[in-house]
């Protein structure tokens, strides 16, 4: 798959993530302040995969005026059924609107891929991100231990046909 960039806003620029980036995003995920303390065991042995960024539309925002860009966060969209499977922004760049950026990316893609829906399960804390940038409350998925040990919000991201 391309590694192009198919958006720039400031200094971040948003493209298609490929295999060799899997590291990165493995770290950004097991590394991530937001999964500290009780929530720790659900990303201690995460992994994104190679295969999982070629068969998913797996989108890195990374620091434009860097050389070789630097990571600043990304997301994953599965097609069927329509879910935003993963959006991580790095602790150091969160504030800053990267988020925002790419949930409106994520919202092109699927348009473009003719999706009217898109289902996010969030993790807790991320919850009034998401309602903050659109996304509606449907529901609470239950814990699934032992992999999860809590109730998460399920929200849906209503997005407008061309």
């Amino acid at each position: 798959m391309k590694s192009s960039v198919t958006a720039v806003r400031g200094s971040v620029a948003i493209r298609r993530a490929v295999a060799r980036d899997a590291k990165r995003l493995t770290r950004l995920v097991r590394n991530s302040r937001a999964y500290e303390g009780q929530y720790a065991a659900m990303v201690a042995d995460y992994r994104v995969g190679p295969y999982y960024i070629e068969t998913h539309r797996v989108f890195v925002a990374v620091a434009a005026d860097e050389e070789g860009g630097r990571v600043l966060g990304f997301y994953s969209l599965v097609l069927d059924p329509p879910e935003l499977d993963l959006l991580f922004v790095t602790d150091e760049a969160q504030g800053r609107g990267i988020g925002r950026l790419l949930v409106a990316h994520m919202a092109a893609e699927a348009q473009a891929a003719g999706l009217d829906r898109v289902r996010v399960v969030s993790h807790p804390p991320a919850e009034g991100f998401y309602r903050s940038v659109g996304a509606l409350p449907t529901g609470t998925v239950p814990a699934n231990l032992p992999a999860v040990a809590w109730d998460r919000p399920e929200l849906e991201f209503r997005i407008p046909l061309p």
